[in-house]
């Protein structure tokens, strides 16, 4: 099959590079021209300061150049293409609605470009890019407008996580396309003939509507369970004594039909999916009048945890920030990316900046450069109070507490290097529970704020009461 990928961010990079291992002849189109250079190049350092995935330089590496090409002229690559997949970006606005500003644009230009061409076999124009329900409606319409003939819709969300998109491409859960016609159904399924009749990959055909809310409710669904157990079993752990939030969790998933997955209580999700797409499906049921109030709940809990450690070590610890120097380890929203957008890190930031930090030394396996972007001075003055460091270790330096925002595995054997860094007095802060050996470093006279755990505090010294001294009895 010939098949085009308007868009190359990480969900456009991951597809156009993936069908291309199976011998899919594929084109990534891009306006930036300087992104497509250091695609078409092939080199580690140029891919991965646009997309860092594991494993996504290596399958480009096999294929680039033989099956797999990028070009900045979409006009040159349209004909004889079989399916077209719009991978663009779709923000949000302030008011929850999807920012459709870029896909619009890409269409009415894809509109003009297929208006044009020679050959007029079928060609199907694939929603990939997550996008508010009822889209390939409005998608059909504005080709027609256009004027293209012998052309089809179809709905086929990604669900890639973020560090494993790769594998997850290779092997997902499922794949589902939603369209109107056999003829198209026939077309994707020749794009994934690997996944038709799956003994374990589930390849659904349904609707372009019911497509698109699957995508919808799968998101939120995750997001909710996360969310039950910030919400829930953190506050048991912190509020209630003697309740472990380990044994906790351990006891509740022994039951098969309560998974593991988001059990593991933290600082908020981020990511470029959770949040903006909860809220869009907010914006979509209020608009049609339906109910939203879990929904709502669900939001409101994820966006309270990214700062609420802050407000507990004012509280609980009696810390003052002020002037205060603050280690913060993890900038991405996850391991094994340097993406942060809607990241815990950010909200992280503001909040120590808005309390008056004297600095914060900040160090992320990943995303440092990343950050910079992020935390422009040129923007907000106040970003100047931030360093970057190639270490844990040399983050902590200096440093008067630490905050742990992202679940890297390096950050896991800390204690060592806590210990051996930086004396007590000194708050740990961790929205990971990433220290399991926390007691240790209590003994050691650290204090330790976790989600799910009460504050600690090493124990008061004992005073020992001096041996009372009696006068001898007086002898007339």
């Amino acid at each position: 099959m010939k098949i085009v990928v308007i868009g190359t961010g990480f969900v456009g990079l991951t597809h156009a590079a993936v069908s291309s291992e199976y011998g899919h002849e594929v084109y990534g189109y891009d306006i930036d021209e300087v992104r497509i250079a250091a695609y078409s190049s092939g080199k580690r350092e140029a891919v991965e300061r646009y997309v860092n995935e594991p494993g996504l330089v290596d399958v480009m590496d096999e294929t680039l150049g033989q099956y797999l090409f990028f070009t900045t002229d979409l006009l040159s690559i349209l004909e004889g293409t079989d399916a077209i997949f719009l991978c663009t970006a779709t923000p949000p606005n302030r008011d929850g609605s999807t920012d459709m500003t870029y896909y619009k644009n890409a269409v009415r230009y894809l509109g003009q470009l297929l208006a044009q061409r020679k050959d007029k076999k079928r060609v199907v124009i694939v929603n990939k890019s997550t996008v508010p329900i009822g889209t390939a409606r409005m998608l059909q319409e504005m080709l027609n407008e256009a004027d293209v003939e012998n052309f089809g819709v179809a709905s086929n969300p990604e669900f890639l996580p973020e560090g494993n998109a790769v594998e997850a491409s290779r092997k997902p859960d499922r794949v589902v396309v939603g369209a109107d016609t056999p003829a198209d159904f026939a077309i994707l399924r020749r794009v994934y003939p690997q996944f038709v009749n799956h003994v374990r990959i589930r390849y659904i055909e349904t609707t372009p509507e019911t497509a698109e809310a699957i995508k919808y409710v799968a998101n939120t669904l995750l997001l909710t369970y996360i969310s039950f157990w910030n919400g829930v079993g953190a506050r048991l752990g912190e509020t209630l004594p003697n309740v472990r939030m380990e044994d906790l969790k351990l006891g509740v998933t022994a039951d098969d039909r309560i998974s593991t997955w988001g059990s593991y209580v933290s600082n908020g999700a981020g990511g470029s999916c959770f949040g903006k797409d909860i809220q869009s499906l907010i914006y979509q049921l209020n608009r049609a009048g339906g109910s939203t109030d879990l929904l709502q709940s669900v939001y409101r809990i994820n966006e309270y945890q990214k700062t609420y450690l802050i407000d507990r070590a004012i509280h609980e610890a009696g810390f003052n920030f002020n002037h205060k120097t603050v280690a913060l380890l993890g900038l991405s929203f996850k391991k094994r990316t340097n993406d942060m957008r809607d990241s815990s890190a950010l909200k992280v930031v503001e909040a120590l900046l808005a309390r008056g930090v004297k600095e914060i030394r900040a160090y992320d396996p990943l995303a440092n450069e990343e950050a910079k972007h992020w935390f422009d001075p040129a923007k907000n003055h106040l970003f100047e109070r931030i360093s970057y460091h190639e270490s844990s270790r040399e983050a902590l330096r200096g440093s008067d507490a630490l905050f742990i925002s992202t679940d890297w595995e390096e950050f896991r054997g800390l204690s060592h290097i806590l210990e051996t860094t930086v004396k007590p007095p000194y708050l740990v802060i961790d929205g990971r529970r990433m220290i399991p050996d926390y007691d240790s470093l209590v003994e050691q006279g650290y204090e330790y704020i976790a989600v799910g755990s009460a504050a600690l505090k090493p124990a008061e010294p004992k005073l020992v009461e001096a041996p009372s001294v009696t006068e001898p009895n007086s002898v007339a």
